[in-house]
């Protein structure tokens, strides 16, 4: 059976390529240690859980709204407006089944076939088969390491053309942990204001921030920004609640109601038992949310370290999220292998560690390494890693 041209054009995922192939080395045996995860190793907090089971005791299993419930829509705002001083009513703002499928509906809502989106490189990998499932043209540019992973307005302004429909901004990042100052979003923004480009600004790790960083949305830089800026957000890494499969987007009223028509006859509503359980992450304590930001932090300033003793390996030391994004050129030059690729099936296979080859992020040089895994997990596989590579240098 033939299938059609918009799937044809996808790559396949290899995340999930890699996962897989770990899981089947973990079953027959295998002492796997997997670095490749993208979502939190904390269970979901006690009291969540317990409200949604207790929702459903209440009977509350039915249809909700598509665009989700409104007691959790006001919940959204009532943090939007806490933690970055924004003001939106409820027509401004729809629920998802996570922020993934609320990105999936912002392309399919703006784009027609030929327009363009600006992706900067290294970019989450999702970003560009969306684009091109509803019908686009993805546009990279990309974010140098010597400037931490972060494209200028001046790129932004040559990658402009007539066809241009919006820019995808993903600070703290996947993959890189960079974090964009209010500053540079300030100069990112007044170019796509000049152009009337619209931002979709992904801050699924908003509250993963380390140091003396701090997450600044766009949208909170002036009026016209917020006007011209739909975020994405969700509670998958914020509360560790990935499974749960709740996100949202909040901006431009049109867009959002074009958003949830698609909904409507797609998904219908998001998880009711997962929006209750959302109202109370968003409106109960915060306080799980610190401590696991906390933790995450402290194997930041633990592993991060370790892993510059690894030989040929350099490391732009993260701000944000749970990720390492080393530069693995040399350390392939010093195995033997042609490309980073190899060098990453080649950890999996005989070292035992899964990791994820930065080509699927748009940058073949470098691998992502997660540090959503325990400390102990963590220290082993960076051991294993640098024997690894020592042991291949003097055979």
């Amino acid at each position: 059976m033939k299938l059609s041209k918009r799937v044809e054009v996808l790559t396949p995922s290899t995340t999930l390529a890699i996962t897989a192939k770990a899981k089947e080395l973990a079953e027959n045996g295998v002492d796997m240690i997997g670095l490749g995860a993208g979502e939190p190793d904390f269970n979901t907090p006690q009291h969540i859980i317990d409200s949604a089971y207790k929702s459903m005791n209440n009977g509350l299993t039915k249809y909700t709204p598509a665009a989700g419930l409104p007691q959790l829509k006001d919940a959204i705002i009532n943090k939007l407006k806490r933690d970055q001083g924004l003001t939106y009513n409820r027509s401004e703002v729809m629920i998802g089944c996570g922020a993934k499928h609320v990105l999936y509906l912002i392309f399919q809502a703006i784009l027609d076939e030929g327009d363009e989106v600006i992706i900067p490189i290294p970019y989450w990998v999702s970003y560009p088969e969306q684009v091109k499932l509803a019908g686009g043209n993805p546009i990279y540019i990309e974010g140098y390491e010597n400037n931490d992973f972060k494209v200028t307005p001046e790129q932004v302004e040559k990658a402009i053309t007539s066809k241009t429909k919006a820019i995808i901004i993903n600070s703290p990042s996947n993959p890189t942990g960079m974090i964009y100052s209010a500053d540079e979003l300030k100069a990112i923004g007044d170019i796509c204001l000049k152009h009337n480009i619209l931002i979709v600004s992904d801050e699924i790790y908003e509250k993963l921030v380390y140091g003396n960083y701090e997450h600044v949305s766009i949208a909170q830089l002036s009026p016209k920004l917020k006007e011209n800026t739909i975020i994405v957000n969700g509670v998958s890494k914020s509360h560790s609640m990935t499974g749960w499969r709740i996100g949202y987007g909040a901006g431009n009223k049109e867009v959002i109601e074009a958003m949830v028509n698609l909904a409507s006859h797609s998904t219908s509503n998001p998880t009711t038992t997962a929006q209750y359980a959302t109202i109370t992450a968003y409106n109960d304590t915060q306080e799980p949310v610190e401590k696991m930001r906390v933790s995450f932090e402290e194997r930041l300033e633990k592993s991060y370290p370790k892993l510059l003793e690894i030989p040929g390996f350099t490391c732009v030391k993260p701000q944000g999220a749970f990720y390492f994004l080393p530069n693995a050129t040399e350390a392939t030059k010093l195995c033997g292998y042609e490309n980073v690729d190899q060098f990453a099936e080649a950890l999996l296979e005989e070292a035992h560690v899964a990791v994820i080859p930065g080509s699927s992020f748009g940058i073949p040089t470098h691998i992502r390494l997660s540090y959503a895994t325990s400390q102990q997990n963590l220290d082993k596989a960076l051991d294993r890693i640098r024997v690894f590579i020592e042991t291949k240098m003097h055979s």
